[in-house]
């Protein structure tokens, strides 16, 4: 029977790095997902495990990654984890790393942000992707789920219609999503000392600062003009992705309680839902 391919490795390794060097401490909250492709077809099809690196051997090196790697950005870290998988390993070909981010903002004491208490955010999850080979490296940053809303400045009209078509066209309606967004940097991104965290933040600016200021004429349409402005605040990033499903906020109906709530009173409601994206190439 051929063998086509595999891969394997550790996923959902937390860890929690620190920065104390200074009174006001800095944190940064990981999930890291190793996936390793290479010489291992033989683990397989002929029980010798002599080339597999454990899974427990991965999650102990992204500790000590990690403890190496106090104050990076996700990009770097997940960059540094394939950079060690390929080093240390011959059987090794590709090592793909994910970082996936749990951001804790300052909690605010008296008006002014504590040096070390925090908060959750939940403002989407950041998270990086470094693919490497002993030829290649591909990085990604990004962000899942970030939840955004506008409450008109809305519209959808104009689209196919038959006999099984029932949305009424609407010129105002509510928008809402929760948009991943993933962006591929040029070449070999920005380099340990680049400043990923801002690429991001430029990113996140110029795609809802679209959203919130211009009138969307579908999911479409928008999704497309917010990947415009992000490419043209980003000169380091060659590609972006992005998705927003629809999070229906249907009008709720009290006609037969002899109430109006008309653009009022909406339901939430995300299933079923329209699931949109696009990629868009410098």
């Amino acid at each position: 029977m051929p063998f086509v391919g595999q891969q394997y490795g550790k996923a959902n390794v937390r860890v929690l790095r620190v920065q104390r060097a200074r009174p006001r401490h800095e944190v940064r909250e990981a999930r890291v997902t190793v996936s390793l492709d290479g010489d291992f077809a033989r683990a397989y099809t002929a029980a010798d495990n002599s080339s597999v690196v454990p899974t427990d051997t991965m999650k102990n090196l992204v500790h000590v990654l990690a403890a190496a790697h106090v104050a990076a950005a996700n990009e770097p870290f997940a960059l540094a984890i394939a950079q060690c998988f390929l080093d240390r390993y011959r059987q090794v070909s590709k090592a793909q790393v994910e970082v996936e981010e749990t951001v804790w903002s300052r909690m605010p004491i008296g008006g002014q942000p504590h040096d070390h208490s925090f908060v959750r955010s939940e403002s989407g999850t950041p998270f990086a992707r470094v693919t490497a080979t002993r030829s290649t490296r591909e990085i990604v940053g990004g962000v899942r789920g970030l939840a955004i809303m506008k409450t008109t400045g809305s519209g959808f009209v104009d689209y196919a219609q038959d006999e099984y078509t029932t949305l009424p066209p609407t010129t105002d309606r509510i928008l809402a999503t929760r948009m991943a967004a993933a962006w591929r940097f040029a070449g070999v991104g920005l380099g340990d000392g680049g400043d990923y965290g801002a690429v991001a933040t430029a990113i996140r600016e110029a795609a809802l600062r679209v959203f919130a200021t211009t009138y969307s004429h579908s999911v479409q349409d928008s999704l497309y003009r917010m990947g415009e402005a992000a490419l043209a605040a980003a000169p380091a990033v060659a590609e972006i992705t992005l998705s927003m499903p629809n999070v229906h906020y249907l009008p709720i109906d009290l006609s037969a309680f002899g109430q109006e709530a008309s653009g009022t009173l909406f339901l939430p409601t995300d299933e079923p839902n329209g699931q949109i994206e696009a990629t868009l190439r410098r």
